[in-house]
């Protein structure tokens, strides 16, 4: 199996702002996000997402340069992690024909601690006018979402969680913990006010794909931040 750690970035300066590259060949190029930057948006001309940034950087500098980069998957904007692009057409097709294949896990950092050490959570989801996603029951206009967890450590009040989210459905990870009662710390939209965290608890860790041209199999690795461990690890006792 290839690792990232074969691969040796550009110098920091030329790399795009909020993110830094992990891979890039002539097929993919993926990049560790950070919080706060959007993967993309409906207007093509915003400069603050990473499609637009790493289109310009695949450009390098050319304006009527053909080079692109092509959407696979998205990470939310409060989140940071691992996010990957196609370079080619022929890349994106590989890796959205064969996404469902693929290994994407989480960790987050999420409020109680569940009952059960690991599980699936399944829930059918829509879509409200304010583009807000909920829980309801299956219908013509809701899409089923499943993703397997598991408990990686806990204090008194908080977990720290793995998932892997086993359909992509927007939003899924953070409305399904929501649900059961789990949501994660700093989730202005679906969670509830916290102190404990400025940014959204949640982290795009880990990635395995097989190669659009080599079909070997590659595993990427996105270090979790910090303070989700620190906040979750057990009470020392007295």
């Amino acid at each position: 199996m290839e690792t990232n750690k074969k691969f040796k970035a550009p110098p920091k300066k030329y790399q795009p702002r909020g993110l830094p590259i992990v891979y890039e060949d002539n097929d993919i190029i993926l990049v560790d996000k950070v919080a706060g930057l959007a993967t993309t948006s409906r207007d093509k001309d915003n400069e603050n997402t990473a499609y637009f940034r790493l289109t310009n950087y695949v450009k390098k500098g050319v304006a009527k340069s053909s080079n692109r980069v092509f959407l696979i998957h998205h990470v939310d904007k409060e989140a940071s992690g691992l996010l990957i692009f196609a370079k080619t057409e022929k890349a994106r097709r590989h890796l959205l024909d064969n996404w469902s294949d693929f290994n994407v896990s989480y960790v987050a950092a999420v409020h109680g601690v569940p009952v059960q050490t690991e599980g699936v959570l399944r829930a059918n989801l829509a879509e409200n006018m304010i583009h807000k996603m909920y829980v309801t029951v299956a219908g013509e206009k809701t899409r089923p979402a499943e993703t397997e967890y598991s408990l990686l450590q806990h204090s008194a009040n908080y977990s720290l969680l793995s998932l892997r989210p086993k359909t992509e459905v927007k939003h899924q990870v953070r409305v399904q913990l929501a649900d059961k009662g789990h949501s994660i710390i700093a989730d202005k939209i679906y969670g509830v006010k916290s102190d404990e965290m400025k940014r959204l608890a949640l982290h795009a860790a880990h990635l395995t794909i097989t190669h659009p041209h080599t079909k070997k199999e590659m595993s990427f690795e996105s270090r979790v931040p910090g303070h989700f461990y620190a906040l979750t690890a057990a009470l020392k006792k007295a």
